[in-house]
């Protein structure tokens, strides 16, 4: 029998999507010897995936919708003639173009040694992957997520996609049943139904659970104004296979067939297979427990990414594994006893309109300060840049102290996603209010409705009887 390899490394990763990817990046050129594991795709989840091929498919649904929308511009519609296979070919060119950025070869040509098999360990200190043994002093598991699929009856033999197989597809879906009404799942369901696909969305809870009600209804109702079905509170008996088509039966005996069903219910951490156990690592279904430095129950092992749950973890996004990355750095090749946080992290729906969050809702807010709350609004129908360009289903909810503190943003609307990081820099530096009702935005821009709502804070006050008064009295001096 052959002896295994061994290698003594200062930082051994283990997945390379994109929290993996920053730590191995940033750890070779700060000169750290680092081993890469990976035993899928290089840029995991994300790049492959999730993420990049989720916004190239939708951005081939808003140029079929752009040709559908002409009319009030004076510019003639017209029915766009759909290539689903050209629109997979879109997909794979946009993943093909970012994929150099996260090669094997890049990162090797960085210094790091990258081994492409999967990673388990073996001891607390010790990490086997194919036939070779990896001892480091620090390690960090960014295994990231998958589809959860839930327990419907019969789905588990029924055929279904996932965010790893829609992608694949080559040919337009016919009638699309999409189970679960969160942001992958309306994301898909709008993208295809522009595209030409007939598209049901069903939810057993709310669309967009996670949202502010009031800026999600924005978005769902426009979604639904395209011609999605969106059943809320659908109550799932059981899912079957009839012919080439699949049926999804509800409680009460209604049913409903299509020609597929994607499955977008939410994400299950990958934490099966890593021999965590044997390390001393403590994990459940929900992903691997760390503190607020993002280090395990094995203080030598850091967890980053969707499969990190604790203080300062557990929200599943691309850009929160990326700033994992920062913590873990600091504390692992400098010794500086960071903390990770969510209070300044933020996220966004890509569907049309955008729906984004930073910090806490109104809800969350109310929970946690009581009647000191206080919730500034504003609308797109306000904004000049919005109505030229016929996009005013959207409004701005800032929640405050009584104080005028910020405690959180939401914001529906077109470029949400890119609206919400002037109140992400906010929190992440404690600014007040009036921080952004100094700020002068250029003019006609989105941006101005965060400036606007800003100055909402003050209106009672600055337009209040006691003001006018003042200013009365002031004029007659001369």
């Amino acid at each position: 029998m052959k002896a295994p390899n061994k290698v003594k490394t200062d930082l051994c990763i283990i997945g390379a999507g994109s929290g993996g990817l920053s730590v191995a990046a940033g750890a070779a050129q700060m000169g750290a010897q680092v081993t890469l594991l990976e035993k899928g795709e290089m840029g995991g989840d994300c790049l492959n995936y999730g993420c990049v091929p989720s916004k190239a498919i939708l951005a081939a649904g808003k140029a079929a919708k752009a040709q559908r929308s002409g009319a009030a511009f004076g510019v003639a519609p017209v029915e766009p003639q759909v290539d689903f296979a050209a629109v997979n070919a879109h997909v794979k060119g946009v993943i093909a173009a970012i994929a150099p950025h996260d090669s094997q070869e890049r990162f090797e040509g960085l210094g790091v040694n990258v081994i492409r098999q999967p990673g388990a360990f073996i001891s607390d200190r010790l990490v086997a992957a194919g036939d070779t043994i990896i001892e480091a002093k620090r390690f960090i598991v960014a295994t990231g997520s998958r589809a959860a699929i839930p327990p419907i009856p019969g789905l588990e033999d029924a055929p279904y996609l996932t965010n790893e197989s829609i992608f694949e597809q080559t040919t337009r879906p016919e009638k699309l049943i999409v189970i679960g009404a969160g942001p992958i799942g309306l994301e898909m369901a709008q993208a295809h139904r522009r595209l030409g696909s007939e598209v049901v969305v069903l939810e057993r809870d709310r669309a967009l659970a996670e949202d502010d009600p009031d800026l999600a209804a924005v978005a769902v109702e426009k979604i639904r104004a395209e011609g999605v079905e969106i059943r809320e509170g659908a109550a799932i008996a059981g899912v079957r296979q009839m012919g080439a088509d699949v049926v999804v039966d509800f409680e009460g005996g209604e049913s409903l067939s299509a020609t597929h069903i994607l499955v977008a219910a939410g994400r299950r951490p990958n934490v099966e297979g890593l021999g965590l156990e044997k390390a001393g690592i403590a994990y459940s279904p929900r992903g691997v427990a760390v503190d607020a430095r993002l280090r395990s129950s094995n203080k030598r092992v850091f967890a980053i990414g969707d499969v990190a749950t604790g203080p300062g973890a557990g929200l599943q996004f691309t850009h929160m594994a990326g700033y994992h990355a920062g913590i873990v750095i600091r504390n692992a090749l400098f010794r500086v006893p960071a903390k990770a946080s969510v209070k300044h992290i933020p996220w966004a729906t890509y569907t049309d309109p955008e729906l984004a969050q930073v910090g806490l809702t109104e809800a969350q807010a109310k929970a946690a300060h009581g009647d000191g709350v206080q919730v500034i609004h504003w609308s797109f129908k306000e904004n000049d840049r919005a109505q030229a360009e016929l996009r005013t289903e959207g409004l701005l909810k800032a929640v405050l102290d009584k104080r005028g503190r910020i405690l959180g943003c939401g914001i529906v609307g077109p470029q949400a996603g890119e609206l919400i990081q002037i109140w992400a820099l906010a929190l992440s530096k404690n600014m007040h209010i009036k921080d952004l009702t100094g700020m002068v935005a250029p003019y006609p821009t989105l941006g101005e409705v965060s400036k606007r709502a800003a100055g909402q804070f003050y209106a009672p006050k600055l337009f209040s009887e006691r003001t006018r008064w003042a200013v009365r009295q002031l004029l007659k001096l001369g």
